[in-house]
């Protein structure tokens, strides 16, 4: 499918992908750093707080699952623009929502088109780049995720501290609109695998991909990856926030260092990545993801510079070891079945993603002067969780592509 494909259109297609990538981790990452805020506003509980996140990862991985078994039956152009207008919508829905009832609602809708989103936007990847090129593109796409936390949050947690939390969801809903508008015009068609899908009953689809004993491998290694995050991050910014002593107005800065520090990481693993060393690779990041763990959830109270550099540690190692995961995830599936196995890929992720966001706020509490209590709990468990993570990439097999 590449070689019909120019490179200077595969390059904007992936300069237009990783802005919606950027816009989508934006949307998911905001209502972190916004948490203590959120928490004191609506006078919520640490456990109300992780039914942002538990819901919208529901709602993700319902719309995944239902996916799985048409995505591969549309144009994938077509598929991605569809169900980006509909996130461009839900962004508008949480900026207008009147109360905490109304915007649990827009965050379960936003992961309604979200779920399906995200595995469009890598089957793209998967299809116009070729594997021996696939981790520097994943590497570019995936890196917007470092540039939401560098320019993204700071911009938006900017307009929340001077205006209202509100302002950075209609800041999301006009740059996504202009970027719907460019997947449009650059992207380009992508409908070679509809003819065979077509021809094949509705369920055929979804047995191919469960038939295959390295898929489950995959969905397995996946899904534990996304756990070993999720325990984690719907409490980070809280924490540093009441317990280790950041302000409000200093988040911004935590968010844009660690941003700097992934985006570094990011482009020198996706080198290495291409090079063959995948298999190599996530073993070592992962490694050091244990070490970032233990430490941000037993931080006790510090100075404002050595939170940041413990921060861009964390940032350093967590996003980075997606590429070379996602590197073996798609290469662990064939061009045909490959938009139904990562929208299947997706709704798992989505699911161990709100599980690991409810224990993770079933474990953690808040003590009478508002601390949060038993964080290091949950470092503990991602650390075990990222231990068999190791043990599941080494039996997940590349095919041939």
């Amino acid at each position: 499918m590449t070689s019909t494909i120019a490179r200077r259109e595969v390059s904007l297609a992936l300069v237009v992908l990783a802005g919606v990538q950027f816009t989508q981790v934006l949307d998911f990452m905001l209502l972190m750093p916004l948490g203590a805020q959120l928490m004191r506003l609506f006078n919520i509980t640490p456990m109300q707080f992780g039914f942002f996140t538990a819901l919208y990862t529901a709602g993700a991985a319902v719309s995944g699952f239902a996916g799985a078994f048409i995505i591969d039956r549309f144009d994938r152009k077509r598929a991605l623009l569809a169900l980006y207008a509909g996130f461009a919508l839900t962004t508008l829905v949480c900026a207008l929502a009147p109360g905490y009832g109304a915007l649990l609602a827009a965050r379960t809708l936003a992961g309604v088109f979200g779920g399906v989103l995200a595995a469009n936007v890598y089957a793209i990847v998967g299809d116009v780049v070729p594997e021996g090129r696939r981790g520097r593109a994943l590497a570019f796409v995936m890196g917007a995720s470092s540039i939401a936390s560098v320019i993204g949050v700071p911009i938006s947690l900017f307009l929340a501290n001077h205006f209202t939390w509100r302002a950075p969801y209609l800041f999301l809903t006009a740059l996504s609109s202009l970027i719907l508008l460019c997947g449009w015009k650059f992207i380009p068609p992508l409908h070679a695998h509809v003819e065979a899908v077509r021809s094949q009953q509705l369920f055929a689809q979804a047995r191919g991909v469960f038939a295959e004993p390295n898929h489950i491998r995959a969905f397995a290694f996946s899904g534990l990856l996304m756990i070993t995050g999720f325990l984690l991050f719907p409490f980070v910014a809280p924490y540093l926030v009441v317990n280790v002593g950041v302000s409000e107005s200093e988040l911004p800065l935590i968010y844009f260092f660690g941003g700097l520090s992934a985006m570094a990481a990011v482009r020198l693993i996706g080198r290495l990545t291409d090079r063959d060393r995948k298999r190599r690779v996530f073993p070592a990041v992962a490694a050091l993801s244990i070490v970032a763990a233990l430490v941000i959830t037993h931080l006790p109270r510090l100075p404002f510079f050595a939170v940041v550099l413990i921060s861009m540690f964390m940032w350093a190692v967590f996003p980075p070891r997606m590429v070379p995961a996602m590197a073996l995830i798609t290469s662990a599936v064939v061009p045909r079945l490959r938009g139904s196995f990562m929208s299947f890929n997706a709704s798992i992720q989505q699911v161990c993603a709100g599980a690991a966001a409810t224990v993770a706020s079933l474990i953690v509490g808040k003590a009478e002067d508002g601390s949060l209590t038993h964080f290091g709990t949950v470092g503990l468990l991602s650390a075990l969780a990222t231990i068999g993570c190791i043990a599941l990439a080494r039996r997940v097999k590349s095919v041939p592509q």
